[in-house]
């Protein structure tokens, strides 16, 4: 049986927070997880904050549909969006998954914790 991973993007402070904004977010991380824990975290600027007013609202989401298709994303853990936006993310077929606070590596490895339990890939 191949191991269980998951590629997740989670929005991010320079503290390492979970950034309360998902599509107004400045920077975000893009974790890999296996059973063993994170095994590759890489934070990128996105400017997403600066950006989000230019253009459409369309625009705005190829933007991020774009950065999360380049990176292979499969699941999203941010603290709110709005439902535009998660509409378009479970279209990608992306997990969303709602309410995260606190330290971002914590919440990206409960995220796994949750759907490893639940049988998700």
């Amino acid at each position: 049986m191949a191991a269980l991973t998951l590629v997740v993007c989670v929005p991010v402070t320079v503290n390492g927070l979970v950034d309360p904004r998902w599509g107004r977010a400045g920077r975000v991380a893009v974790a890999t997880l296996g059973e063993a824990g994170i095994a590759d975290w890489q934070e990128f600027d996105v400017g997403w904050d600066a950006l989000h007013d230019s253009g459409g609202e369309g625009s705005h989401h190829g933007r991020v549909a774009r950065f999360l298709l380049d990176h292979q994303v499969e699941a999203v853990v941010a603290h709110h969006m709005g439902d535009g936006m998660r509409h378009m993310l479970e279209k990608m077929g992306l997990a969303v998954e709602l309410g995260a606070t606190g330290n971002a590596r914590e919440s990206v490895h409960e995220a796994f914790e949750r759907r490893h339990e639940d049988g998700g890939a």
